[in-house]
């Protein structure tokens, strides 16, 4: 895609309508969350990392709505009065790549409009099970950078044509965008948990640990207090 985008650019040809750059004037980012809690910093992180790029980029646009897919998002953000213009439901519960479909044909859709003209994917970027990185990734326009090949001249010949190509490609590259973030926050959303349960049952242990520790030691006082007693009774008479 990059290739493709760059050597049309490269004859000034108009490459895709995803792929042109204009005037940013209103973005959307789509949070993706989990629906539960229990998984540690998960929710909170990519949360408190959404509100961070609002503010660095309030500059940027004249204006920046918020949609959310999971419930912790959503309620993150109407607990705190920052409107949410639409609610993706359902995607959790059973994840399939048709659902990405929709959510990556509504903002194609949009942006196409002129609805929106930016949009951003903010989720949990699964690193290993006890490390998930909170990003926020450019949907759209798609961002392709110059390649060597176009750059020296290269090309190939393409069948079908390279406006074919394109036409078909960049669709399924939004969509592959949607889904992988969809898979990443799951995968993540996993690993968080696993980490924040060992963590409670460890943090478990050891409080049972250090509880039976002090009720031995008062039993251990009690059962001297009355031995001392009984001994000090039995001294009184003689």
């Amino acid at each position: 895609l990059a290739r493709l985008a760059a050597r049309a650019a490269a004859e000034e040809v108009a490459a895709h309508p995803l792929l042109a750059p204009r005037v940013a004037r209103t973005a959307e980012v789509v949070v993706v969350t989990s629906d539960r809690g229990l998984a540690g910093g998960f929710n909170s992180n990519i949360a408190r990392r959404t509100q961070r790029f609002l503010t660095e980029s309030a500059d940027r646009f004249e204006s920046i709505q918020l949609a959310t897919i999971g419930r912790k998002g959503r309620d993150f953000f109407r607990a705190r009065r920052i409107a949410v213009r639409k609610d993706f439901t359902g995607i959790h519960a059973d994840l399939r790549h048709e659902k990405a479909e929709v959510i990556a044909a509504e903002y194609t859709q949009r942006y196409l409009a002129g609805q929106v003209d930016a949009v951003f994917l903010a989720y949990n970027e699964f690193k290993s099970a006890v490390t998930q990185k909170p990003v926020v990734v450019q949907l759209l326009p798609i961002e392709t950078a110059p390649t060597a090949e176009a750059a020296s001249g290269i090309d190939f010949k393409y069948e079908p044509s390279r406006e074919v190509l394109l036409k078909d490609l960049v669709p399924r590259h939004v969509t592959m965008q949607v889904w992988r973030a969809l898979l990443e926050s799951a995968a993540s959303e996993h690993g968080a948990r696993m980490s924040a349960m060992e963590s409670a049952t460890k943090n478990a242990e050891e409080m049972i640990s250090m509880l039976t520790l002090q009720y031995n030691r008062a039993r251990q006082a009690y059962v001297t207090k009355e031995l001392m007693e009984i001994v000090s009774g039995a001294e009184a008479l003689k």
